[in-house]
């Protein structure tokens, strides 16, 4: 039953992982689609990260 747990923690943990990375990748694109998209002052679409 041990090995059972171990394995199913270990399952838990890789897709929280997961979920963790695909999450930050969609608010790093959302903030930078609000920072250096179309409402964005035209100084903020001039910066570097707008580039």
């Amino acid at each position: 039953m041990r090995t059972r747990n171990l394995l199913v923690s270990g399952a838990v943990g890789i897709i929280c992982l997961g979920i963790l990375v695909l999450f930050t990748e969609i608010e790093d694109d959302l903030v930078r689609w609000v920072n250096c998209g179309p409402l964005a002052a035209g100084r903020e679409r001039s910066t570097d990260i707008c580039r």
